[in-house]
């Protein structure tokens, strides 16, 4: 299966404010310039999360346990251990990116390799990451989540190499890699095992993770670090870094 959407047509944008002006709160459905959504998003410091698609903010209703915080856990624990194994490589969680001056999501978890160790994301002066991460996963309540809709779309077009959405009430996970500009769903190995093209070693026991099978998930990302696709990664990135 692949995924295309069209790009929609901008609006309106926001005004640049006079200097000095107070910044006004930022509100779901806003239409912002980036540079206007940040200075807002500065001045609420209380404010955990949201996110510029399209030019629109965005802006999350409270987190659940069951349904968001807690398999939210689950995800970043697993991309954590991965990076404990591979140097050059480093997760984030709830990270704002700039990805152009239309989009800044703030995604659940991510995973990139630092530009130093010959990635492709830069990071800032005020120490955003700009770019796009090579691994980008969400926490989405249903398929019906704009997770699958517009920023699906946002993410594939700033070329997201791989993309991860966790389904928790479908009870289902996608995986989606991104082959000349278009998302694919990758195909399970042997086992069901997801295995991703992008960070070898990286390995999915997908069903498991949604069923709270925490030792199996361990186990077969161990598998996946202890394999040699994995040992040759971590080569390949150290003669990077010496380049």
């Amino acid at each position: 299966m692949s995924v295309s959407v069209p790009r929609p047509k901008p609006t309106e944008t926001s005004k640049v404010p006079p200097a000095g002006a107070a910044a006004a709160p930022l509100e779901n459905g806003d239409r912002l310039t980036r540079a206007e959504f940040e200075r807002r998003y500065d001045a609420m410091p209380t404010l955990k999360k949201a996110e510029l698609i399209e030019g629109e903010v965005y802006m999350p209703s409270p987190v659940r346990h069951g349904q968001h915080s807690h398999p939210h856990t689950r995800l970043v624990s697993w991309l954590a251990n991965y990076e404990t194994e591979t140097p050059g490589v480093e997760a984030g969680d709830n990270g704002s990116i700039r990805l152009d001056l239309d989009n800044e999501p703030q995604p659940d978890a991510y995973l990139m390799i630092r530009p130093e160790w010959g990635g492709k994301v830069r990071i800032s002066e005020d120490d955003f990451i700009e770019g796009a991460p090579e691994l980008v996963a969400e926490i989405a309540p249903s398929g019906a989540s704009y997770d699958l809709g517009r920023k699906l779309d946002v993410y594939r077009r700033s070329g997201v190499c791989e993309y991860l959405v966790w389904r928790v009430l479908d009870r289902q996970i996608d995986w989606f890699v991104n082959r000349d500009g278009r998302f694919e769903t990758m195909a399970a190995a042997e086992g069901g095992v997801l295995r991703s093209t992008v960070f070898p070693g990286l390995w999915l026991a997908a069903d498991a993770l949604v069923l709270g099978q925490k030792m199996t998930v361990k186990e077969v990302l161990q598998a996946g670090l202890s394999s040699r696709e994995h040992a040759e990664f971590v080569a390949r990135l150290e003669r990077a870094r010496n380049v």
